[in-house]
């Protein structure tokens, strides 16, 4: 899976090309039929021309062969007879709108005749005596239709590729979405018995004289409450979380005080703020402190554990407008920009694919689990804000107050 998704752009930009060169084919295919069914016409109507010459310039009785399969013959392509490319004699296969006065007639039949000139040559009728009358034509309602037809079929092949892409991409994200919820909440489950077991014998051995003065009792104290945050992360992922209006300054440097004593001490954590210490953001603080220290972590490794890491909050204006009781809130950031190797151009939509990693080791799931605990669960927006290799990558955490 991890190559489909590190080589997705190539595979929409193969499919794209496919599809052009399909439609292109058709397109080509198509019109070769189109040439070849008015070349048909053609030759039918300059058949019917010698037909009205025989006939009128014939001594003997008509054929009725001639009349019949040639002259009657012709029920698609209209055509109309004229003396002099004005005067119209007959017309033959024209749409008359019913009980139409003759005046309306004729001057119907002359917007068709004007028609016909710009679509094919006429067709030069001599008669005897030297009277030469001039018949016009233009294509059948069935060759019109055959020149439309490749845009109709075009436009239909393009209306359910869209509707196919949109189709699929719901399905895998509703897919993915119930694997995420079920990882969620089988993890969660499976951490709740041994916690549990863990717990009883913390009171067990904080009850015992043997180790009452132990520090191990209160270090694993600290390991269990951090298996509890861990096990209410995975539970707020398998089921809608609660958002609150919670300090963001605060939020922040609690998590960044837990992550600072848990890295490399050549890492220097700064946070900067634009923003009164009390401004409020809507989050879910256990979650919330996940996505930061799964960004950190994920800066700390692209710094190989030695430069600084800033965090600076601000306000924001964005395009995206989210609405609370009917009025638009307003939106806060959370800049965390390090000093690692930065992101290459074309990787910058990849890090956020389940799968993608630069390590040897890992499951490349940390970025792709914080973008969809901000999006989908905090409706808010998580991308990357600058990166140039070399120098470093901001990461913009957009939350809603």
């Amino acid at each position: 899976m991890i190559p489909i998704y590190e080589k997705k752009t190539r595979i929409k930009i193969l499919v794209a090309v496919l599809a052009l060169l399909i439609g292109a084919a058709t397109v080509v295919y198509t019109n070769l039929l189109v040439q070849r069914v008015s070349e048909r016409e053609q030759q039918q109507i300059q058949l019917y021309a010698k037909a009205q010459e025989f006939i009128v310039n014939s001594e003997s009785e008509t054929n009725p062969f001639v009349f019949d399969e040639i002259i009657n013959g012709n029920t698609t392509i209209p055509v109309i007879l004229s003396s002099d490319g004005k005067d119209i004699i007959a017309a033959k296969n024209i749409d008359m709108p019913r009980r139409l006065p003759l005046a309306d007639s004729m001057a119907h039949l002359q917007t068709e005749l004007a028609l016909m000139k710009t679509k094919h040559p006429p067709i030069v009728v001599k008669f005897g005596g030297g009277q030469v009358n001039y018949i016009f034509y233009r294509d059948s309602q069935l060759l019109r239709q055959l020149r439309t037809y490749p845009l109709v079929q075009l436009v239909v092949i393009g209306c359910l590729a869209v509707i196919a892409y949109f189709a699929f991409s719901s399905s895998r994200r509703a897919e993915q979405n119930r694997v995420w919820v079920g990882l969620a909440k089988e993890t969660a489950h499976q951490l709740g018995t041994p916690l549990s077991s863990l717990v009883g014998w913390q009171n067990y051995l904080r009850d015992s004289d043997r180790f009452k003065d132990e520090p191990i009792v209160e270090e694993l104290g600290k390991d269990i409450r951090r298996l509890e945050i861990i096990t209410e992360r995975f539970s707020n992922i398998g089921s809608v979380p609660v958002l609150k209006d919670e300090n963001l300054l605060q939020t922040t440097r609690n998590a960044i005080e837990y992550l600072q004593s848990r890295v490399s001490k050549k890492v220097v954590f700064k946070i900067e703020t634009d923003l009164p210490t009390d401004t409020p953001a809507r989050i879910n603080v256990p979650l919330f402190d996940w996505v930061i220290e799964n960004i950190c972590k994920n800066a700390v490794d692209a710094m190989d554990g030695r430069g600084s890491i800033t965090l600076h909050l601000r306000r924001v204006r964005t395009r995206r407008t989210w609405y609370r009781r009917g009025t638009p809130a307003r939106q806060v950031a959370v800049d965390i920009t390090d000093t690692g190797k930065g992101i290459p151009k074309n990787k910058m939509e990849s890090v956020f694919m389940p799968g993608y990693t630069t390590k040897k080791r890992g499951w490349g799931l940390g970025l792709a689990l914080a973008k969809r605990i901000i999006e989908n669960y905090h409706e808010g927006r998580l991308f990357v804000k600058w990166s140039e290799q070399g120098r470093g990558t901001t990461f913009r955490v957009v939350l809603n107050q």
